[in-house]
């Protein structure tokens, strides 16, 4: 137990060498703290973009879930962390791991408007683009009933289609993407969508 504290807090206060000492110690790097957060989680969520990289040199697993379904790879995609997230994808990222939203990387990217990450996960070949999620919205639904209409959410919408979003998909309600950018009156959004 020690010996996981330890790395734990090594890994907090970003001290790369004593980490790196300490799993050629025999530390595991898939240590996990009291609320499941893996050392690379960790380093992620602190955006350690140099104990990342050391941490998956070493094996470190990007699917390793805590105890609120946050994995490296599904906080990197919803932090738009775009550089941890083709570091992810290049060390078995896996597209059938779901946050606590039962949603994937890609949906609260859309919603909290980072393009960039968004223009990584929406072009990858075999991408869940259209996962519904338990709010029973897709990554483009989301994008317009959380987002706000301006111009990341616009490229993001545009994003989403030109990557083959199906713009039928409807919420519990019926309402298709194109249906709620109508009602909170987001002008281009419905061009694009309508186009």
């Amino acid at each position: 137990m020690t010996q996981q504290k330890n790395i734990v807090e090594l890994v907090n206060s970003y001290n790369v060498d004593a980490v790196k000492a300490a799993l050629q110690d025999g530390a595991d790097v898939n240590t996990q703290d009291e609320n499941g957060r893996s050392l690379l989680l960790l380093a992620t969520i602190n955006q350690q973009l140099g104990m990342v990289k050391m941490l998956v040199e070493h094996g470190a697993d990007v699917n390793l879930q805590d105890a609120i379904q946050d994995s490296p790879f599904l906080f990197a995609g919803a932090s738009g962390q775009t550089e941890l997230i083709k570091l992810f994808l290049a060390n078995g990222a896996r597209f059938d791991v779901f946050n606590r939203y039962n949603g994937t990387a890609l949906i609260p990217a859309c919603e909290r408007g980072h393009v960039e990450a968004v223009r990584v996960l929406a072009n990858i070949k075999d991408f869940p683009i259209d996962h519904i999620n338990r709010l029973g919205w897709t990554a483009l639904l989301e994008a317009v009933v959380l987002g706000e209409g301006d111009k990341d959410q616009q490229e993001i919408v545009r994003i989403l289609k030109d990557g083959g979003a199906n713009l039928n998909i409807t919420d519990q309600d019926g309402k298709t993407a194109l249906d709620h950018a109508r009602d909170r009156g987001f002008k281009e959004i419905v061009k694009i969508l309508a186009s």
